[in-house]
Order: structure tokens, then sequence, then C-alpha cells
């Protein structure tokens, strides 16, 4: 059970709306997804969280694939199915091939598990990595 209901259109604000408007526009989408919804909210989240994800995943150093590829393997380290599913079909829009998703899980699960082993065993770091 959410602890808010989402957003509709009708109990928008005008700030909300514009908001709402420019995610459909970017996005080249006719609907607004749930998490923009429920943060909507709380509509400085709502703007903030926008502009900063807007500006975080655009073409940079990195492409926008890379960028979503990254986004996964966060999401499936915390768990969340949400953000794993949102970022795998906006990958999927931009390349990333199913072969792609299962290399990448197998990155992730791999990380995971040396993550944890060498915290459990307490790995010092080795002085040529210090540099």
């Amino acid at each position: 059970m959410t602890l808010f209901k989402p957003v509709t259109d009708e109990k928008a604000n005008s700030k909300v709306k514009k908001i709402f408007n420019t995610i459909k526009k970017e996005r080249k989408i006719d609907f607004i997804p749930n998490f923009w919804r429920m943060i909507a909210n709380d509509p400085s989240t709502l703007e903030r969280t926008w502009s900063t994800l807007s500006q975080i995943m655009k073409k940079g150093s990195l492409d926008p694939l890379t960028k979503e590829m990254l986004y996964i393997a966060v999401s499936i380290t915390n768990s969340c199915e949400y953000c794993i599913r949102s970022h795998t079909a906006a990958a999927k829009k931009k390349g990333m091939t199913d072969k792609m998703l299962k290399e990448l899980i197998a990155v992730v699960g791999m990380a995971n598990e040396t993550n944890k082993l060498v915290e459990s065993y307490q790995v010092e770091v080795d002085s040529f990595l210090k540099k």
C-alpha cells in the first residue's frame, strides 16, 4: 500500500502540470509514469528530481545507453523493481539487447558477491591501488 495517492491531471497544480507536460514532450510519451505522479505530491521534489535527472541522463562523456545501463545496475543492487523495469525499457529503446542485459546482470551479481567477500574478509587495499 502506498503512502500517498498519485497526483492526477485534475488535481495537479499549475507547476505540476507544466512539469508533466515537459516530461511528456521530452520523453515523447502521452502519459505520466507513476513515479512522477507520486513524487508530484511534493511539487518541489518533482521539479528538482526532473531537472537533475534530465541534466544527468543527457549525452555527456558517457552516452545515454551507458547511463541507462548504469542506472539498471544500481537499481538491481538497491532492489528497486520500478527503476529496474523503467530503465530497462529506456535502455532497450536506446539499443540495449537482451544479451547485453543478461551480461549486465551477471556483472552486477559478480560485483555484489565480490564486494561482500571483500567486506566480510576485511581485505586491505593493495598499495599499488592507492596511487
